[in-house]
């Protein structure tokens, strides 16, 4: 035979005291708005604010007394200096961020009046903001919003006397005034002058942007960005996007090899022996036009379809090109940019007889990488540079090479021949780099080009997602007559890396890295795909609309709207949606009454009728207690009533209802209304 039940936990904290279901629901507050700054803050802050919240809400279920201030202050001062050693400084945004957090874990363990209470409530009033200060996505502001309806719902609770509503009613009204308060703000926000900069930011938020690609390149590097699912930049075509195959997003350029690591040339200077080549472009075929936006990098690189007709413009900063096509930005990118461009993905690059830099894209290490070098001789016997490169990729074709995330170490100087020769294994720029090494022995110039490839489009919106795992290296190479000619060695042994996507061309693999790719990018007709679209989808109209609502923009709007109004279609329209919301507003209002209320009014509106009305100041204790006095029926005597005669019966059923309302309304213990909306309607028909 089983024990009697225990009970619920809601019927344990239903019998707590209304002072520790307060706090309780503080500390839960707290919570919400402290979890999000863990992704960020040293893991010892973490855990400290943790233990601390953990016993005061033990403190307040077991009804101990709070620490003492002896006990307090060491801790606190431990805190400080511990924060100091992690970010060598008391001040700015990271140290202030984690000193805040820990004031309202310690502050909870030093609540002894009224007003501390509300310093807690408006410390994470505060810090609700400076989770924006790390992260502005749509999830970051929907648990803030829920956050706020936690803390109004504790401020409620702490300043409510008489009768508490449940928890539950406690929550609806929080998220009532927040629903009333979100028009205004969302008129401030679109209205009010904006200063140039990003929505949320800090001096000194530059130094904490992710950066996607960089100026150098080894092996392994792309790799690892290519498990990264995150934003790079987003692509809206005014047009019909172009293929797959032709989406090549152009970013550094890189000619200096020391045996392991390819980095960019430096620009020679004007009047050197050679000379500069000059930047000459040939286009052909229908421009593309489109728009890019551009993530937060800390970098100065722009990208852009191979070859853009011009540069962009930019409303803060210069931009420039080199001459090797690369266009850079005259700041580093900390915020999110918005971008015009028209590119033609046919075009011939420098394409003249001879190039005067030349020697420049034929340097190599010295003493390095022999097998390779042997191999680039042999084929520098073939006269025609072309049918060198196509022997070299057809040797990537037909070598036994694969296509993978993990790669083999490579160690040593000779990593290019460890690569072609022993592990022929690697990523798009192990295949990138080794031929570009490969044609730079054979006599052909070479260089390494790094960027993006292909994208994502997401049907629901129309936006091509490019993200950090589209992350690409790939080749040119200088022909005469045809200029710099792009190759992609990836292609010839993984041509789905560039026809589809990474996942489509990494082999079946269920678990691991080469898993992971798969599930980065799901079939667009399963559940997950669409799911994942609608979140792209939200998630960019959320950055394209909000987080990217510049004073550009906001002057434009404006200037729309100040033009759109003066016209009578404008005023009658607005005519209209007044009278519709005052007519909703009081259907509304007229929904809304309570039923005990409606019964209370009715008894009011009766006992006026008989020449009892209720006076404007007079309370239903009082009123009831002047029916009481009144003479009875047929004793001839005045009374408090003014003459007015009432059975015994009537001032019962009366007094009785007044009694009922009062305790319902203002008792601490009382009943439901749908309990008590019967008896107060059979009381209010004895009142005859």
């Amino acid at each position: 035979m089983s024990g009697p039940s225990s009970p619920s936990v809601r019927t344990r904290l239903q019998a707590l005291s209304r002072d520790k279901r307060d706090t309780l629901l503080l500390i839960a507050a707290a919570v919400l708005v402290l979890a999000p700054h863990a992704a960020h803050l040293p893991l010892w802050v973490s855990l400290l604010c943790g233990a601390t919240l953990a016993w005061r809400a033990g403190l307040t279920l077991l009804g101990r007394r709070l620490p003492r201030n002896l006990v307090l202050v060491p801790i606190a001062a431990a805190a400080m200096a511990g924060v100091l050693q992690s970010y060598d400084t008391l001040l700015g945004r990271d140290a202030g961020v984690a000193m805040l957090v820990m004031l309202v874990a310690f502050k909870m363990l030093e609540m002894h009046a009224r007003r501390d209470l509300f310093v807690v409530v408006f410390l994470c009033f505060f810090l609700v903001l400076t989770n924006f200060f790390y992260s502005q996505s749509i999830g970051t502001a929907v648990l803030m919003l829920v956050s706020l309806v936690f803390l109004l719902a504790a401020q409620l609770s702490f300043q409510l006397t008489g009768r508490v509503p449940p928890l539950r009613t406690r929550l609806l009204m929080s998220a009532r005034m927040l629903a009333l308060a979100l028009p205004l703000a969302a008129a401030v926000f679109v209205l009010f002058p904006r200063i140039e900069g990003p929505l949320w930011g800090m001096p000194d938020a530059s130094r904490s942007a992710r950066t996607g690609l960089s100026d150098t390149m080894s092996p392994g590097q792309l790799s690892d960005l290519a498990q990264s699912e995150e934003v790079a930049f987003r692509v809206r075509f005014a047009d019909a996007p172009p293929p797959q195959p032709l989406l090549y997003w152009r970013g550094p350029v890189l000619g200096s090899f020391d045996g392991k690591t390819w980095t960019r040339v430096l620009p020679l200077p004007r009047g050197t022996n050679p000379p500069m080549q000059p930047l000459s472009i040939a286009v052909g075929g229908a421009p593309l036009r489109y728009q890019v936006t551009q993530e937060a990098s800390n970098a100065r690189w722009l990208f852009a379809l191979e070859v853009p007709q011009a540069l962009p413009r930019l409303p803060d900063r210069p931009v420039s090109v080199s001459g090797e096509l690369e266009l850079q930005a005259g700041a580093p990118i900390t915020e999110r940019l918005r971008y015009d461009l028209v590119s033609y993905v046919r075009y011939e690059l420098q394409a003249g007889p001879s190039l005067a830099d030349g020697a420049r894209w034929l340097l190599l290490p010295w003493n390095s990488n022999p097998r390779t070098l042997a191999a680039g001789r042999r084929l520098a016997l073939e006269p025609d540079p072309a049918v060198r490169v196509r022997t070299a990729l057809e040797g990537f074709a037909k070598g036994g090479y694969v296509y993978t995330l993990q790669p083999p170490l490579l160690q040593g100087r000779n990593t290019v021949d460890a690569f072609l020769y022993d592990t022929r294994a690697g990523f798009c720029e192990h295949y990138a780099g080794a031929f570009v090494f490969l044609m730079r022995a054979a006599g052909v110039p070479a260089r390494v080009v790094t960027g993006y490839q292909g994208g994502e489009m997401n049907p629901l919106d129309g936006y091509l997602t490019v993200r950090q795992s589209d992350a690409h290296a790939w080749a040119e190479v200088w022909l005469a007559g045809r200029g710099w000619v792009r190759v992609d060695p990836t292609a010839m042994v993984a041509p789905e890396r560039v026809q589809r996507s990474l996942a489509r061309a990494l082999p079946p693999a269920p678990f691991g890295i080469e898993g992971l790719g798969r599930l980065m990018q799901p079939d667009p007709d399963s559940l997950l795909g669409k799911l994942r679209y609608a979140l792209g989808a939200a998630n960019n109209g959320w950055n394209q609309w909000v987080l990217n609502y510049t004073p550009q923009r906001q002057h434009d709007l404006v200037r729309r709207l100040q033009n759109g109004m003066f016209n009578w279609q404008a005023i009658g329209a607005l005519a209209m949606l007044c009278l519709l919301l005052f007519i909703a507003g009081k259907f509304w209002r007229r929904r809304k009454v309570d039923p005990v209320d409606a019964l209370y009014s009715a008894l009011c509106r009766r006992l006026g009728q008989r020449g009892l009305p209720r006076a404007p100041s007079e309370g239903p204790t009082a009123y009831a207690a002047r029916i009481a006095a009144m003479a009875p029926a047929g004793s001839g005597a005045s009374g408090a009533s003014g003459g007015v005669e009432l059975d015994a019966g009537a001032r019962a059923a009366a007094g009785e209802f007044l009694r009922r309302y009062s305790a319902f309304r203002y008792g601490p213990h009382a009943g439901g209304a749908s309990t008590l909306v019967p008896i107060l309607k059979a009381l209010l028909s004895r009142v005859r």
